[in-house]
């Protein structure tokens, strides 16, 4: 009798301790989530918005991307030093274009061709107080993409025109202008999607 009762209490212990640690490692894992910086670009309202074009006219198309995931850095305790250094993912389902048929063909005609473009990934270097360089990474190619940023109040805003062709991804595009030919012809009956996109994105803190 004198042995049961010393295993349960020895077992009552361990279980205790073990509930005890656990407690302990769900604390700790809750403040390291906190942040204590003052800006964070995770936080913040992120409005990514770009402009595509079709037709020899030159026909503006615009969209957003409505996710981003900041993977590293982003905070700081002014909006630019959040803004610098900060890494990014964007997945390619969150595009939108206020038409549902025209987002499949861009996901899966587009960027559903290049490779290893579920994503698009980068990270964010400010130059000075109005230019900036992210890296982007599509179609397994990295390259900079330059741009001017503002700062207004609690509101950061840059933008920056990129050439798709840049990421070799030609292919992607002739793939995207052979579904939608006919949407993408003009007056003069040609079919063409530019190769040029304009980029706005805001971040509000």
């Amino acid at each position: 009798m004198r042995k049961l009762f010393t295993i349960l209490v020895a077992t009552t212990i361990f279980l205790s301790c073990k509930s005890e640690a656990k407690k302990d490692d769900d604390k700790s894992k809750e403040e390291v989530k906190k942040s204590t910086a003052a800006f964070s670009v995770a936080n913040a309202k992120n409005d990514i918005n770009f402009t595509a074009y079709k037709t020899t006219e030159k026909v503006a198309v615009g969209g957003e991307f409505t996710e981003i995931n900041i993977t590293s850095g982003g905070e700081g305790n002014t909006i630019k030093e959040a803004m610098n250094g900060a890494v990014f993912s964007i997945p390619i389902n969150s595009l939108a274009t206020k038409d549902t048929s025209r987002d499949y063909k861009i996901q899966k005609f587009f960027f559903g061709v290049m490779t290893n473009t579920k994503t698009l990934t980068g990270y964010l270097t400010i130059k000075d107080d109005t230019n900036g360089v992210a890296k982007l990474t599509m179609n397994n190619e990295t390259k900079d993409v330059p741009f001017t940023y503002t700062i207004k109040g609690n509101t950061f805003n840059m933008q920056a025109t990129i050439d798709i062709n840049t990421w070799n991804a030609g292919a992607a595009l002739a793939s995207l202008n052979k579904i939608c030919e006919v949407l993408h012809a003009g007056a003069d009956g040609v079919s063409k999607t530019w190769s040029d996109v304009a980029l706005n994105i805001t971040s509000t803190f």
